[in-house]
């Protein structure tokens, strides 16, 4: 053989496989942005329910396999929510797990005042009451990956069927 074919081939052989992808099956009636960062997969708009004065907003992330635990996360995302009647969010949210497609996403639903910083690091934060915020850690190959939902809690409200079916439809290819 041919020293370039030899050499070729062994380059071939040692470069790395390709990152597996998180694929998923977009709803109708979501509207893509672009993206604002190299860590954002996917950037949708849920269009605001009647009554409404904002839209929701999904994020699909991945921190190139970093990115904390289960519980670090909901820790995190429990912090982005106050409650206006003074309980600890913790006592108010929701969570679930789904296994759908080789992953597992842990869920956390949590309505209230979102408060989050207005960007990382920031000393500003969001003051939005009635929002409403579901996230999930979505683990399995290549992973894991981050959505987070935050809107008016009637917009997310209308969009629920559609999330849930976002949900279902993550699968890594």
């Amino acid at each position: 053989m041919p020293t370039l074919l030899v050499a070729s081939l062994v380059l071939l052989l040692q470069a790395p496989a390709p990152a597996p992808a998180l694929k998923y099956d977009v709803p109708q009636g979501w509207t893509s942005k672009p993206l604002s960062s190299k860590m954002r997969l996917a950037d949708f708009v849920l269009p605001r329910a009647e009554g409404d004065n904002e839209d929701a907003t999904l994020v699909v992330t991945f921190f190139g396999g970093q990115g904390g635990t289960v519980q670090a996360n909901f820790d995190r995302w429990l912090t982005q929510m106050a409650q206006p009647d003074g309980r600890a969010s913790k006592d108010v949210a929701k969570t679930s797990v789904l296994k759908t497609n080789d992953l597992t996403l842990s869920i956390m639903d949590l309505p209230g005042t979102f408060v989050a910083e207005t960007a990382p690091g920031s000393s500003e934060h969001f003051n939005k009451p009635g929002f409403h915020l579901r996230a999930a850690v979505i683990e399995g190959k290549g992973g894991p990956y981050f959505v987070r939902l935050v809107g008016p809690a009637r917009t997310v409200a209308k969009w629920d069927a559609a999330v849930q079916a976002f949900f279902k439809s993550l699968r890594v290819e």
